[in-house]
């Protein structure tokens, strides 16, 4: 995308997604944490309906640590890879509890340290839960911003975050990160993006995207 559209495609995004926001249920860091560990590779909708009886059972950081796996795994069982989450939830409970205190790291590189939690779990955790600047890249930010131009198809999820943070203010992060999120999840679909009904169509250098919505109407 080219420099002088930038703000075109923030005011854009203001005017299809005002109000997008995380999806994921939670009432504290503790659920954040949990609930973005399950949320890899499956639905936040699949985890909302898993977390309210995992939250009952297991209320704290030292609940989930005294987990019986099986359990655990029973209660989690519709989720994507509950047995690896299962098995990474009590480890990462047991690290919490016992290293800092039962409070949840504040720093990407000792959270990353955590059994399963990955960059972007990390990047989330710090943006939602402690406030701290981060952009987390999940599938649906890496697909459009490739589409879009901020990042070429051969970058990994590593490199489109830092192209990012550098084309885009801290203050911008936060709300970006979402509107992204449901830009590629509700319009930009990996399979089908709705180019036809997307407002950013004139500013989207994918022209093959554009040809094959239009193609539709012959």
């Amino acid at each position: 995308m080219k420099k002088q559209n930038l703000n075109q495609f923030l005011e854009i995004l203001d005017k299809m997604f005002p109000h997008a926001h995380g999806e994921l249920n939670y009432q504290n860091i503790y659920q954040l944490f949990v609930a973005v560990m399950l949320s890899a590779q499956t639905t936040d909708v699949r985890v909302n309906i898993v977390t309210p009886s995992l939250f009952e059972k297991y209320p704290s950081f030292k609940a989930l640590k005294e987990a019986k796996l099986e359990e655990l795994e029973d209660l989690i069982k519709s989720v994507g890879l509950y047995k690896t989450k299962a098995k990474n939830l009590i480890s990462s409970a047991s690290i919490v509890v016992d290293k800092y205190n039962g409070e949840v790291p504040t720093s990407l590189e000792e959270l990353i340290k955590l059994p399963g939690v990955g960059r972007k779990t990390a990047s989330v955790i710090l943006i939602e839960g402690h406030n701290i600047p981060a952009f987390p890249v999940d599938t649906h930010i890496e697909r459009t911003s490739k589409r879009l131009g901020f990042a070429l198809p051969k970058d990994d999820a590593y490199k489109v975050e830092l192209k990012l943070r550098k084309k885009f203010p801290q203050e911008m992060w936060r709300k970006l990160h979402h509107q992204m999120i449901f830009l590629g999840r509700y319009v930009c679909l990996a399979r089908k993006p709705d180019c036809e009904n997307c407002l950013l169509n004139e500013i989207c250098p994918k022209k093959e995207y554009k040809v094959k919505s239009k193609s539709k109407k012959v």
